[in-house]
């Protein structure tokens, strides 16, 4: 909730004296989660296993659907109870769609992998169009991305 002038409570950026600008972006304002800076906590499973992690993203570049960053993973191995890997991702988009076309990848591959998320269940069927609409992707509820670590 935002805090009107008025002093009642207001429940968005409606707000704002005068108002900001219809579809306009300002310089250093997050508009998304995904912005460099930005940190995450979670677990990652593996073979069965689950160890935690924590991802700090370095640089986030939404035009360019590119992101780096750092993840932090705990208990992976005794000889490193806590180990960091920087890596470089890509979210996909037109610019960067689901076929990865690169690092030992190939179109069973992606498929196997995207398969294992319930979102991606609906693009199953023609991920690899050349009609396939990436706006309904970016309209969508969730953000795909590939990451590579870089040991």
């Amino acid at each position: 909730e935002y805090l009107c002038t008025t002093g009642s409570a207001c429940p968005s950026s409606a707000c704002l004296v005068p108002p900001a600008p219809i579809n306009t972006r300002q310089p250093g304002v997050a508009t998304s989660l995904l912005y460099s800076g930005s940190q995450f906590r979670g677990y990652q499973r593996s073979k069965g296993n689950s160890y935690d992690v924590e991802v700090v993203l370095q640089h986030v570049t939404m035009e360019d659907s590119y992101l780096c960053g750092y993840l932090k993973i705990k208990g992976l191995t005794e000889e490193y109870p806590m180990l960091t890997t920087f890596f470089v991702g890509e979210i996909i988009s037109h610019k960067r769609p689901f076929l990865t076309r690169k690092w030992d990848a190939d179109e069973d591959v992606d498929r196997k992998h995207w398969g294992k998320f319930q979102a991606f269940y609906k693009y199953a069927k023609n991920f690899n169009s050349d009609h396939f609409d990436f706006k309904a992707l970016e309209d969508g509820d969730y953000i795909f991305m590939r990451w590579k670590e870089q040991f």
